[in-house]
């Protein structure tokens, strides 16, 4: 899989969703390949509280972070500064 190395201008968005019945909410990680050859990563775990970005140069570390999310590894959000984007969205309505 070389996902990162294939996103290209007019091809520059990637998201994967894990759908469960059993846990609402939305789960998903997306890339963005922006102009400046940056990409913004940003994972969603459920609520809208738990919706965090970040931002690399390194393709081998998109890479890592989108497989490491797909495999549910525990390690998948090490080395990189996460920053909560929540205020972004509305709250989700959760008790």
């Amino acid at each position: 899989m070389n996902v990162p190395a294939n996103l290209r201008r007019g091809n520059a968005h990637l998201v994967l969703e894990r759908v469960d019945e059993e846990r609402p909410g939305s789960w998903h990680v997306q890339v963005l390949l922006r102009e400046d050859n940056t990409f913004r990563l940003e994972h969603r775990d459920g609520v809208a509280e738990h919706h965090y970005q970040t931002q690399t140069v390194s393709r081998e570390k998109v890479l890592g972070a989108l497989l490491g999310w797909a495999r549910g590894a525990a390690g998948r959000r090490d080395g990189f500064m996460w920053n909560n984007i929540s205020g972004q969205f509305g709250p989700s309505g959760r008790y």
